[in-house]
C-alpha cells in the first residue's frame, strides 16, 4: 500500500492507493528487467484433404462427360476435374475428344492454360454409342 498526504482536500483524512498486484520479487532493485518475452509460435500451415480423383472414366462419369460438360460456359480442365473428380491429364485428354466431335470450342490455348466455351451453333448431338451397352 503507498500511503499519501492529502493535497488541499477538505477531509484531512489518507487517501490509499492499492499496488497493481506485484510481489516482493517483481519490485526488487536487482530485477529491474521484465519477464522474458514468449517465443512466437509458428503455425503448422493448412492441411488440404487428399484428393482421390479417377484415373479411367467409369460408365457413369463418361456419361456424365457428354451431358453436363458441353453445357458449361467456362471450361478448362480444371473446372472439368474438380467437377466429375478425375485427374487433370484425364480432364485434358476427354477435353481434346470433345472438341474433335465439335461439342465445344476453343476459346484460348496457352502451353499451360487451356479455355474452352460451349459450342453456341447446332450442337453435336450425343454420340450414338453411349445410348448402346458398354463394357468398360
Amino acid at each position: 500500500m503507498i500511503w499519501l498526504p492529502h493535497f488541499g482536500l477538505q477531509n484531512p483524512s489518507i487517501i490509499q492507493f492499492k499496488d497493481s498486484g506485484k510481489s516482493k520479487k517483481d519490485k526488487d532493485p536487482v530485477n529491474k528487467s521484465g519477464g522474458k518475452a514468449k517465443k512466437k509460435k509458428w503455425s503448422k500451415g493448412k492441411v488440404r484433404d487428399k484428393l482421390n480423383n479417377l484415373i479411367l472414366f467409369d460408365k457413369a462419369t463418361y456419361e456424365k462427360l457428354y451431358k453436363e460438360v458441353p453445357n458449361y460456359k467456362l471450361i478448362t480442365p480444371a473446372v472439368v476435374s474438380e467437377r466429375l473428380k478425375i485427374r487433370g491429364s484425364l480432364a485434358r485428354n476427354a477435353l481434346q475428344e470433345l472438341l474433335t466431335k465439335g461439342m465445344i470450342k476453343l476459346v484460348s490455348k496457352h502451353r499451360s492454360q487451356l479455355i474452352y466455351t460451349r459450342n453456341t451453333k447446332e450442337r453435336a448431338a450425343v454420340p450414338e454409342f453411349l445410348n448402346s451397352e458398354v463394357h468398360i
